[in-house]
């Protein structure tokens, strides 16, 4: 016996006749104004609804973790640039941390002879950078999230160079540079005399000079961890301190933080720091002890920052938008029908009811309602029911 094997073709009826969701014929759709006003009002919500989703999934955000540093062999790197208002002849630059390795190991800082007061354009870009560092460190801080996405790296640019020579020889000194050190706590100081490394430690040489031309006012151009990277703000950058006295003693406490950064275009590691500063007098006649100069105590962190940039799936994208629209869609059918339905109770006239019953079927269906009716409706055999009779029964 053989068999033939049909193969069923899926057609558009097929699928017509799966759906399970039930349809409102045409015939019983009730075109009027207030479903049309409505109509429009809901078409604009939902275009403002999908503009401002969308708008809001390709923003991206910023998640901030904090893990244990457990990378001990990396290096530190410092980037220096500050001035100082005495001559290079009379002070030194050095950096000790607590290995107590020979300081010319991490490198050499330059020293260069200037003058301590700027020109009106130095003096208007230092301005600036000020104030503008200043409002980013106590006003608003979430600056760096743009300068994360954007990639800008630089924000202040360069110190002018000096176009005028003034006629007054050099009475400041300059010193800049970049030195690589272990990644421990550590001292850069800039005090008087020139720094000498012995087996032991390091000293310095003071020269045969008053000590009223010392002075240690200073203006910090620079002052980072690490290579330069975007969104990072550098608080001590634009810094200025004066002072009229000789011998003062500046101190900074630094707390540096290492920070992973992984934006969609790029990953970069790099370092923030925090800054606390103090500044006194040294005068030993009256109990102030210590060594004139500028010292920047730094120490490292134990946590690490991981800042990742994320944005929701397409899929959880997808899923909030359109719940949001199958939403507001339901609710202007409701108003529709609220409306309609307190119109029709202040004006006397038919209208969409809020109750489950449905409009009446047209006259080319009442036989089939009945006859539906008749069939689900139960028969009482207890209520006596008088039937008139036909006159055929009655000769009967």
């Amino acid at each position: 016996m053989l068999r033939q094997r049909i193969r069923k073709v899926v057609s558009l009826k097929t699928v017509r006749e799966l759906d399970a969701f039930p349809k409102v014929p045409e015939s019983y759709v009730e075109a009027s104004p207030i479903g049309g006003t409505v109509s429009v009002f809901c078409w604009l919500a939902i275009i403002w609804l999908v503009y401002s989703e969308t708008k809001y999934w390709l923003d991206t955000k910023f998640l901030f973790k904090f893990t244990p540093d457990t990378d001990f062999d990396a290096k530190l790197k410092i980037n220096i640039d500050l001035t100082v208002a005495t001559p290079c002849n009379y002070i030194g630059a050095d950096i000790v941390d607590s290995t107590n390795q020979n300081i010319f190991k991490f490198g050499n800082l330059e020293q260069e002879d200037t003058w301590w007061e700027l020109n009106r354009e130095q003096r208007t870009h230092f301005d600036t950078m000020r104030s503008l560092n200043s409002y980013l460190r106590e006003e608003f801080h979430a600056l760096q999230i743009l300068l994360w996405k954007s990639g800008q790296a630089a924000m202040f640019g360069t110190l002018p160079a000096r176009k005028d020579k003034p006629k007054w020889p050099t009475d400041a000194c300059r010193i800049y540079g970049s030195l690589t050190l272990n990644k421990v706590s550590g001292n850069f100081h800039v005090s008087a005399g020139k720094p000498l490394a012995l087996p032991v430690g390091h000293v310095h040489l003071t020269p045969f000079v008053a000590e009223r031309a010392m002075n240690f006012s200073h203006r910090i151009h620079k002052f980072s961890f690490g290579d330069p990277s975007p969104g990072i703000i550098h608080p001590m950058e634009g810094d200025e301190k004066i002072t009229d006295k000789s011998s003062m003693l500046y101190q900074y406490f630094i707390q540096v933080v290492p920070t992973d950064v992984d934006t969609f275009f790029s990953k970069m590691q790099t370092y923030q720091y925090s800054v606390k500063d103090h500044d006194r007098p040294i005068d030993h006649r009256n109990g102030s002890h210590g060594v004139a100069g500028l010292f920047f105590k730094y120490d490292m962190s134990a946590l690490k920052v991981h800042v990742i940039q994320e944005r929701d799936s397409i899929g959880q994208f997808l899923t909030r938008l359109s719940s949001m629209i199958c939403g507001l869609y339901v609710c202007s059918g409701f108003l529709n029908n609220l409306v309609l339905y307190v119109i029709g109770l202040f004006t006397g006239t038919k209208s969409i009811s809020l109750s489950s019953a449905g409009p009446s079927p047209p006259p080319s269906l009442a036989p089939k309602v009945q006859n539906n009716v008749l069939m689900s409706a139960s028969v009482v055999t207890d209520v006596p029911v008088s039937l008139p009779l036909r006159s055929s029964d009655q000769n009967s």
